[in-house]
């Protein structure tokens, strides 16, 4: 079905989760949140899809995309451990996360739009303007929706120096 060979259907259905994961996270906090439940099963699920992609991967820019994609995962989860970088770990966790949100959706929604329906996908030709205007929409979604999480961070930060507690950079959410 849908062209899809059987590692294939493991390596989108063990990526799956992480688009409802993600979008969970960015209503609720704002950005994606490590040290959270749905921080947990994002960064699991992203890590079986960025995994697999080497052994379902048929272009080489999907080579790519998988090793930029680990970097930044793991970039995004660790960076919160270092010592003394304050809230500019925030920042560069909201960063290195949101970008691997814009890495998991470029090809699923250019592998969907190529693959659906069944036989008669919406998209034959990487060329098309379909693709390139939902890829397009992709990348305006990722600048302003990290400017909107810089500046939601910097908001934050102001108040939590003025002494009120934020949920952004709470021991919990961090």
């Amino acid at each position: 079905m849908f062209g899809i060979s059987p590692l294939g259907w493991v390596h989108t259905l063990g990526s799956l989760p992480a688009i409802p994961a993600a979008l969970y996270m960015f209503v609720r906090y704002g950005r994606i949140v490590p040290r959270s439940g749905a921080g947990l099963v994002y960064f699991v699920t992203m890590l079986i899809g960025a995994s697999t992609v080497f052994l379902v991967a048929k272009q080489p820019a999907s080579v790519v995309v998988g090793v930029v994609t680990l970097v930044l995962l793991l970039a995004g989860y660790g960076v919160g451990f270092l010592s003394g970088l304050g809230k500019v770990a925030t920042y560069l966790e909201t960063l290195f996360l949101s970008l691997t949100a814009f890495l998991l959706l470029l090809p699923a929604v250019s592998e969907t739009l190529r693959r659906v329906p069944d036989g008669h996908p919406l998209v034959t030709d990487l060329q098309s303007p379909i693709l390139m205007g939902a890829q397009a929409g992709l990348l305006v979604l990722l600048v302003v929706g990290l400017t909107a999480q810089i500046l939601y961070l910097r908001k934050q930060g102001r108040r939590s120096a003025s002494g009120v507690e934020s949920p952004v950079y709470s021991s919990k959410s961090r």
